[in-house]
């Protein structure tokens, strides 16, 4: 065949690679993949192992329809660093073997933070899911986590209004931002009818009002004396009210050394499946947590939540829902005020809280791959 005779080349779909760790990056990341598979774009899930017991990662993917993982690097767990590395060398070495045009992260976990290091050094794109949210702590890991990953991508995906300014302030250009919605609550909106909160009642045998409590964060559970006060406040709260715990592996074992179980009306439960962990949510008086995305559920929910934090990175579940922000000294009276009669309100829902936030993440992925010309 002569020179003059060859096929002309046909430019491959774009490739999307989206890194998943941990926990909340799942039902954050069902709504996207599914609204790009509509799109016909070439996707690969990646899941590093971050969280690798059922309940923390398998479960999701039997749950939320999500595609069974392309490549599990089973990094477990280990200190910041030490996962941190084991996930840069095993992306680095798959991202050279099949470069991708683009490579979607989640939150603010380790995972998050590898796979944007690695993508910038490669000189491959970045888009942030849950960009510009902070809680101006940086003793917290999660939010070294998130100014990193916002400072090397160029596609910023925002839940809030809030986090378009922090973005902003930081000097990050207005077309790198997408005010898109939650698309965590598009999977809760899209699974609302699974979520029986009798069936999880009838399951753990409550028969009245009860609370739920989910801690984890090294704040309130690496220092035992921290978790001695917390065990003391739940016991109180469990003389009004059963307290269910759903006990995340991380902090467990403080938990447990300070007596966590030496009250009966302390129920201590392994980490539940997504649509069971939503199902109790719906049916409880009040949450008690330290976790970001139980202050989205809660609010989207209308359960009133107690954040044991000095400061939140979703200020929004404050002046549009149902979370307030607790120390060791308040957290008993509100929790015990939260049990009372609720006084009727318009529910309000943040803006774009509306179910349709992966789809529009997607429109802009494929617009920005056909701008920047890596589509077919």
């Amino acid at each position: 065949m002569s020179p003059s005779s060859e096929p002309t080349p046909v430019k491959p779909v774009a490739h999307v690679v989206h890194v998943t760790g941990a926990r909340p990056n799942f039902p954050k990341a069902a709504p996207v993949i599914r609204a790009l598979s509509d799109r016909g774009i070439r996707q690969v899930l990646v899941h590093t192992g971050q969280h690798y017991d059922r309940e923390m990662s398998q479960v999701f993917f039997e749950q939320l329809g999500l595609p069974e993982p392309d490549v599990n690097l089973g990094v477990g767990s280990g200190s910041h660093a030490s996962q941190t590395a084991k996930v840069m060398v095993a992306l680095e070495d798959m991202f050279l073997t099949d470069r991708p045009d683009l490579v979607v992260v989640y939150g603010d976990v380790n995972s998050t933070l590898a796979a944007s290091l690695v993508a910038a050094k490669l000189d491959i794109q970045v888009a942030h899911v849950e960009a510009g949210l902070r809680s101006f702590d940086r003793t917290m890991p999660e939010e070294v986590n998130r100014i990193v990953t916002d400072s090397l991508a160029q596609l910023l995906f925002t839940t809030s209004a809030d986090a378009n300014v922090h973005l902003g302030t930081e000097g990050v250009a207005a077309d790198k931002i997408h005010f898109v919605g939650n698309p965590m609550i598009d999977t809760l909106l899209a699974n609302l009818e699974l979520f029986d909160a009798e069936a999880a009642r009838q399951d753990l045998g409550l028969t009245g009002p009860y609370v739920v409590a989910t801690l984890h964060r090294p704040s309130n559970v690496d220092d035992a004396d921290r978790a001695t006060e917390i065990v003391a406040a739940l016991h109180k709260i469990a003389d009004h009210a059963s307290v269910v715990i759903p006990l995340h592996p991380r902090g467990r074992a403080a938990l447990e050394r300070a007596g966590l179980m030496d009250h009966a009306g302390v129920k201590v439960i392994e980490p539940l499946g997504y649509v069971e962990f939503i199902g109790l949510l719906r049916g409880g008086a009040a949450v008690i947590t330290d976790s970001g995305g139980v202050q989205e559920e809660t609010t989207v929910l209308g359960i009133p939540c107690l954040t044991l934090r000095p400061n939140t990175e979703r200020p929004i579940t404050i002046s549009h829902g149902t979370n307030q922000l607790v120390d060791l000294d308040t957290l008993v009276p509100r929790t015990i005020e939260a049990l009372g009669p609720r006084e009727a309100r318009h529910q309000v829902v943040p803006p774009l809280w509306d179910g349709h936030a992966g789809p529009r993440i997607a429109a802009v992925i494929a617009d920005h791959l056909t701008r920047t010309g890596e589509t077919a």
